[in-house]
């Protein structure tokens, strides 16, 4: 009886509305810093850059609101179609090597963890790298010159009688420059897809190994269907930084030859700070950033239906 008389007593009832109230403006307190934050450096540009592709803004000549024609010169430009094909081959390549890459390796280190530590380390530093830094390494890497250690490397082994300029080539810069990304990248997958292995439950490795599984066994019907939480989540940030990839560009090729290895973030950068169209390039951002949505949107609901 005292303990229901308790739980009834109405001072017990406005004691707990008013602790609730406290938690509720404790949490906005020091959530609103966050919040205006957040509002300064994403949602104000962001709002900015949309209302800039709708005016024509070039150089120091006065803005004149142009409605959707820049978006329309977008899609009729033969060079922004180019830049979006060029951007479809860099997603699909860099995202799909890089996390095939790390799965393997992952899977590799998973059969001996303490041994491989130091090697998982230095993978992964690659990917704390800046990308600029990265971008000068592979300079002296694809150097067009026989002082190029690729250049080297292959007339060393006689595969090749005399230098190749690997990014000055159309036909080979594309695949040169996601060489280098996937190696900045590649470090990434490998940890998640490790993580996600060593959460599988040891009694289910044990009962493989009691049963007379090979290691290649265990590893294709236990650990990589285990394992693909780890991949998917691998998968969906190495896509998503992939679409927005610019410094490495920058730095290798500065999207030639010919536009051959012209982004659209490239596009962006191109038609806003060097031809001084900063509604065109406004314009070719906002349809990135669709891209952009069109592919994590989907993603973060289906996480989150599972997480449910």
């Amino acid at each position: 009886m005292t303990v229901v008389a308790e739980a009834n007593d109405p001072r017990q009832k406005v004691g707990n509305r008013r602790t609730k109230k406290g938690d509720g403006v404790a949490a906005w307190v020091l959530i609103t810093p966050l919040l205006i934050l957040f509002a300064i450096s994403i949602v104000y540009p962001l709002i900015e850059t949309i209302r800039l592709s709708f005016y024509d803004i070039r150089g120091v000549a006065a803005p004149k609101f142009f409605g959707i024609t820049n978006y329309l010169r977008l899609f009729q430009d033969a060079n922004f179609r180019h830049s979006m094909l060029a951007t479809l081959q860099w997603t699909l390549a860099s995202t799909f090597f890089a996390v095939a890459i790390g799965w393997m390796l992952a899977m590799l280190c998973s059969l001996a963890p303490k041994r491989t530590l130091p090697f998982r380390v230095m993978i992964f530093a690659a990917y704390g790298v800046a990308e600029a830094v990265s971008g000068f390494m592979w300079l002296g890497i694809y150097r067009p010159d026989a002082a190029g250690l690729l250049n080297v490397v292959l007339q060393t082994l006689g595969l090749s009688s005399q230098p190749h300029p690997w990014l000055g080539d159309a036909n080979t810069a594309m695949p040169a420059v996601i060489a280098a990304y996937v190696w900045t990248q590649v470090g990434l997958p490998l940890m998640m897809c490790f993580a996600s292995i060593q959460s599988i439950p040891t009694s289910l490795r044990e009962a493989a190994y009691v049963d007379g599984a090979s290691p290649m066994r265990m590893l294709r019907y236990i650990v990589m269907p285990l394992s693909m939480p780890g991949v998917r989540v691998a998968t969906f940030i190495t896509l998503l930084s992939s679409l927005k990839a610019f410094d490495l560009i920058y730095m290798l090729t500065a999207g030639g030859p010919v536009r051959s290895t012209e982004t659209v973030g490239y596009f962006m950068y191109r038609e806003s700070m060097q031809n001084f169209k900063l509604g065109y390039g406004a314009a070719a951002t906002v349809v990135l950033l669709v891209a952009v949505l069109i592919v994590s949107v989907p993603a973060i609901i289906q996480r989150t239906g599972e997480a449910k």
